[in-house]
């Protein structure tokens, strides 16, 4: 058992490498089962199916974002606790945030679920893609109690610097999935109802193996007392409820997205969907770099070693920069096996794939910059910070370009003026994260180093607030 802050001495680069690679892996298992469910349902011939996926992901990943929040929380307070050499308070808080994750999250679940007709209405679906994609969503709903479960409890492992284990969860939840798919696709011609059961159980896979190696490897969770529970109320939801929100302003964005491709026809919204699952597979590194760096500023704002708060931002900008250049090479190279793979025509769909596949994708450096902030914030007292710079990022970044783009340059012009409208807001991001570093090393006192253990547990000081 292994609980100790790991992040407080070393390579900030090679803490930021390996965690961000390690959980990338992980994630990338999850995405690579959704992009190979893009590749099956597109087999299958039936341009509304790749549609009704394109409908559904935007409202998935509005409910996916609450267990993000969740996530960021757990992890922020873990890994500031065991900073701070408590992990007595590392155990309580990742048990509220757990059980604090699975109640409202049912709660959410059950709201979106008995309003997913006028959802789907509001995203310009209609006739039989309209109704594929409620069904697809009904099956996966009830489960996003359990979904925050595994999502929760991996941040908790990440919080730990356990980003292997962390990381093989995630494999063995994706492989669940990617064996049932063709199974249930295919074998069972069951199409979509099938890619959403397989969803469904990977998402059980991933919550059962993550809970179960925070328990064996990393103290466990502290038994519930619904007094300590009600006490963690606060700090949970002070970091939570930001968190949400700012999660809540992608799916926002891209439900607006959404709604503008669909003005220019189902074979828009297909390459759009396709575009959409290709993603986070190509940068999958970067979806992980919040969740990895958090840990690491979290742990040295903790015990107040506050140049090596600075240095991991600054190296995971620079890790970010890399990482970005890498992926848009190796996607323009990948034009060809596009093609290929969704059996694109010379249609719109192509159009869009190709435009991602190249300069667009040079753009998501500046959603890393995004990412790296937001961690920032949440590791240090300020994440209402991730919600105004999310929410401008997703309101006024996304929709004056997206219909300034849309008008002049018709669908291709949607994700241009999207991605446009994110550099902006990376600039802000910027200029934010570092005054809050700047704010938080004036408050510090001297640098601590982590004290030995020598009989007794020594304890770092508190973070001021």
């Amino acid at each position: 058992m292994d609980n100790t802050a790991k992040f407080l001495t070393g390579s900030l680069l090679k803490h930021i490498t390996v965690m961000s690679l390690a959980s990338s892996v992980g994630l990338m298992a999850v995405f690579l089962v959704d992009f190979v469910d893009m590749i099956f349902i597109s087999m299958l011939g039936k341009a509304e199916l790749a549609a009704a996926i394109g409908y559904a992901g935007a409202i998935l990943f509005f409910t996916g974002s609450f267990g993000i929040g969740m996530a960021i929380a757990a992890g922020a307070l873990v890994a500031r606790a065991l900073g701070q050499g408590d992990e007595e308070l590392a155990r309580r808080r990742a048990t509220s945030s757990l059980l604090f994750g699975v109640g409202f999250g049912a709660v959410f679940a059950a709201l979106v679920w008995f309003n997913l007709g006028p959802l789907v209405d509001l995203l310009g679906a209609s006739a039989q893609t309209r109704d594929l994609a409620v069904g697809y969503m009904q099956i996966i709903l009830p489960s996003l109690p359990v979904l925050l479960l595994g999502v929760v409890a991996g941040a908790i492992l990440r919080a730990h610097g356990d980003a292997r284990r962390s990381m093989n969860v995630m494999i063995l939840g994706g492989l669940v999935n990617a064996v049932l798919d063709p199974i249930l696709i295919f074998g069972l011609d069951l199409e979509l109802t099938g890619a959403a059961m397989a969803s469904v159980a990977a998402r059980i896979t991933i919550a059962s193996l993550a809970i179960s190696a925070v328990h064996r490897h990393h103290g466990g969770f502290a038994r519930f007392d619904a007094r300590e529970t009600l006490k963690d109320f606060k700090p949970v939801f002070v970091i939570a409820l930001p968190a949400i929100l700012t999660q809540l302003a992608t799916p926002v964005g891209q439900a607006y997205v959404t709604r503008a491709m669909a003005e220019f026809g189902e074979e828009a919204v297909a390459g759009m969907a396709i575009v959409g699952r290709l993603t986070p597979v190509a940068f999958a590194v970067l979806f992980a770099l919040s969740g990895a760096v958090g840990p690491i500023i979290g742990q040295n704002a903790g015990a107040r070693q506050t140049d090596r708060v600075r240095g991991a931002f600054r190296e995971a900008l620079m890790f970010t920069a890399g990482v970005t250049l890498l992926v848009s090479i190796i996607l323009f190279a990948l034009r060809p096996g596009f093609v290929w793979l969704f059996a694109l025509d010379d249609g719109i769909a192509r159009t869009l794939v190709f435009l991602f596949a190249g300069p667009l994708s040079l753009m998501w450096f500046f959603n890393g910059v995004i990412f790296v902030g937001n961690a920032a914030f949440n590791n240090l007292d300020h994440p209402f910070y991730s919600t105004l710079t999310n929410w401008g990022r997703h309101t006024l970044g996304t929709i004056p370009p997206v219909m300034l783009g849309a008008a002049l340059l018709g669908a291709p012009g949607v994700l241009i003026g999207q991605a446009l409208g994110g550099a902006i807001f990376a600039a802000l991001t910027l200029i934010l994260a570092r005054r809050v570093m700047e704010v938080t090393a004036d408050k510090a006192p001297a640098p601590q180093q982590p004290f030995a253990r020598e009989g007794r547990q020594h304890r770092l000081f508190h973070l001021r607030r």
